[in-house]
C-alpha cells in the first residue's frame, strides 16, 4: 500500500452534485464501457460518529466523480489520492479524524473514518462481474485487499478465493453491508440490486411520486393504461401504457421492487393490485381514503387473490405525516415508508 502524503488541493466542482448518487455502479459501468480507468474509494471503517456508514463509496476518474464519504474538505483530499492511485497503480489506505496523519483535515463529528482507494482498469474481471450481476439484479459482494479483488454473487462460496478475500467474505456474512479484516487486511462490500419503484397512475400525485423516486436513485416505472404515446416529461422514468397486469409481467417484481397504485379508477386499481400482491414485490400499496379499503379488499377477494397476499396490502399508502395533501407531500409520505421498509430489509430485521 502506498502511504504517499498528497497535500495538493483537488479541483472539485463548486457544487457537490456528484454526492447525490449513493451507488457508484452506474458510473463504473460507464467507465468500463468507455475503456477508462478509475479509482474505487470505499469507507470501510468508522470509529465514533460519521456522516456516512461503512460501505459508502466514491468513484473517481479523469472525467468522473460520483458519491461522497464525509463532506467538507475530505472529498477533495480523497480525489487527489485517487488520481495519484491511478497514476502509479498503487492502492492507498487513508485515515481521517482521530489518529490521522492529516491534522488539517478535521471531522466535525469527532470520529474517525478509514478509507481504501484502489485502481480499477477497464478490463478488470471483478469489476466486469460486478456490473453483470447488477444488470441481472442479483446481489453481489465485492472483495478486495487493495492489490487483488474479486466479485461473487450472493450465495457463492469462497472456496477458490485467496485466503484474505475468503476471510472478508465470511466476515460479511449475516447481512452486513461492509466488513473488514486485519492481518491480513481485506474488505468485503455487499451490493444489492437497484431499488425499483413501480407507479400505476397518471395524476399529479403519481407524477410527483415517480419524479421523487427517480431523484432518490430508484429505477422508476410509470404505468398509465391507454395513456398518451408520449412519455411524461420526467427524466429517467420508464413509461408503459399497457394494462397493469401486462406491464407488471414485463417488469417481473422481485424483492427489491416497490409498487404504488394511484389511479383513482377502481377497476384499474384492482387489476394492478391483483397482479402485484401475489408477486415477490417487497411492498404493494394503494392510494385512497381509508373508508374505501373494505371495498378494495372485497374486490380483490372476488378476483381470487389469496388472503395471505391481500394481507400484504398497504392501505392507505404512506406514512402519516399529519394530513399530507399536496402531490409532493403525499410522494414524500410514500417514499418515507418505502425507505423505512427497505432499510429494515437490508438490516435483516
Amino acid at each position: 500500500m502506498s502511504t504517499t502524503d498528497v497535500t495538493e488541493d483537488a479541483a472539485l466542482p463548486d457544487w457537490p452534485m456528484f454526492g447525490l448518487s449513493d451507488d457508484v455502479r452506474p458510473e463504473l459501468a460507464a467507465a468500463l464501457e468507455a475503456g477508462e480507468s478509475c479509482a474505487l474509494v470505499t469507507l470501510y471503517g468508522v470509529v465514533g460518529s460519521s456522516p456516512r456508514p461503512a460501505g459508502a463509496q466514491m468513484l473517481v476518474g479523469p472525467q468522473r466523480l460520483s458519491g461522497f464519504l464525509s463532506g467538507g474538505c475530505v472529498e477533495g483530499d480523497i480525489a487527489v489520492h485517487a488520481r495519484a492511485c491511478l497514476s502509479d497503480n498503487m492502492p492507498r489506505l487513508l485515515i481521517y479524524g482521530a489518529g490521522s496523519p492529516y491534522p488539517d483535515i478535521r471531522l466535525l463529528c469527532g470520529g474517525r473514518i478509514d478509507i481504501l482507494v484502489e485502481p480499477i482498469r477497464p478490463e478488470d474481471p471483478a469489476a466486469i462481474r460486478l456490473i453483470e450481476l447488477w444488470r441481472e439484479r442479483r446481489p453481489a459482494v465485492w472483495l478486495t485487499d487493495g492489490q487483488h479483488h474479486a466479485c461473487v454473487a450472493e450465495g457463492e462460496t469462497g472456496a477458490k478465493l485467496p485466503a484474505p478475500l475468503a476471510a472478508a467474505l465470511a466476515a460479511c456474512a449475516g447481512g452486513h453491508d461492509c466488513a473488514a479484516t486485519n492481518e491480513p487486511f481485506a474488505v468485503a462490500r455487499r451490493f444489492g440490486p437497484t431499488l425499483r419503484m413501480v407507479v400505476v397512475g397518471a395524476d399529479p400525485t403519481a407524477i410527483a411520486l415517480a419524479d421523487l423516486a427517480v431523484h432518490m436513485g430508484f429505477e422508476t416505472w410509470l404505468i398509465r393504461p391507454k395513456g398518451p404515446d408520449a412519455a411524461p416529461p420526467v427524466k429517467g422514468v420508464i413509461y408503459r401504457r399497457s394494462a397493469p397486469e401486462q406491464a407488471l409481467a414485463e417488469i417481473g417484481p422481485d424483492p427489491w421492487t416497490y409498487v404504488a397504485v394511484a389511479t383513482h379508477d377502481l377497476e384499474i386499481d384492482e387489476a394492478a393490485l391483483a397482479a402485484a400482491l401475489p408477486s415477490r414485490a417487497a411492498y404493494v400499496g394503494v392510494l385512497g381514503a381509508r373508508r374505501r379499503v373494505p371495498e378494495r379488499l372485497a374486490g380483490l377477494r372476488a378476483r381470487g387473490v389469496p388472503e395471505d397476499a391481500i394481507a400484504r396490502l398497504k392501505a392507505p399508502i404512506g406514512l402519516d405525516l399529519g394530513g399530507a395533501k399536496s402531490p409532493y407531500e403525499i410522494a414524500v409520505a410514500i417514499m418515507a415508508e418505502v425507505t423505512a421498509l427497505s432499510r429494515k430489509s437490508r438490516a435483516g430485521s
